[in-house]
């Protein structure tokens, strides 16, 4: 733990690897700051799933908050690639989003041909972190929805 002088008071800091007591105390406290001024986010999950009989071909997992959903996982199985499940599963997530008068939907990637392939679904780039991993880009796209 180090300590300073500032403001005529002894500041201590720590620093953990892993997930401690605070670290929740930190959360709520910044959730509740960020609720009174912007609002509840009314943060609710949503995963969307494709089948082959029983097996799982494709899905999403998200978060819809502020009426966006973010897509945190995107995911299709290598032999459904290049066959219209991705752009269906996104078909699923807007028609979702617009019956729950969604704003839009939002994600991220690294991989060059994904971000590719969410613009060719009508998602525009806003946002780039050059060698984010080292020697790729973290790409953020987002997808405005008439309804929002």
């Amino acid at each position: 733990m180090a300590e300073t002088e500032e403001f005529g008071k002894s500041l201590s800091f720590a620093c953990d690897r892993g997930e401690c007591e605070d670290a929740q105390i930190i959360s709520a406290a910044l959730g509740r700051e960020i609720a009174e001024r912007f609002g509840p986010a009314d943060a609710a999950p949503l995963s969307l799933r494709a089948y082959e009989g029983e097996r799982l071909t494709g899905g999403l997992n998200g978060l819809i908050h502020w009426r966006w959903l973010y897509i945190r996982h995107f995911w299709i199985d290598t032999r459904w690639r290049g066959r219209g499940l991705g752009r269906q599963l996104l078909a699923q997530a807007e028609a979702e989003m617009t019956a729950r008068d969604g704003a839009g939907i939002y994600l991220d990637t690294f991989d060059a041909g994904a971000a590719a392939f969410y613009e060719r679904c009508g998602f525009i780039r806003c946002g780039e972190i050059a060698n984010f991993p080292p020697g790729f880009s973290r790409v953020f796209l987002r997808k405005g929805l008439a309804a929002g």
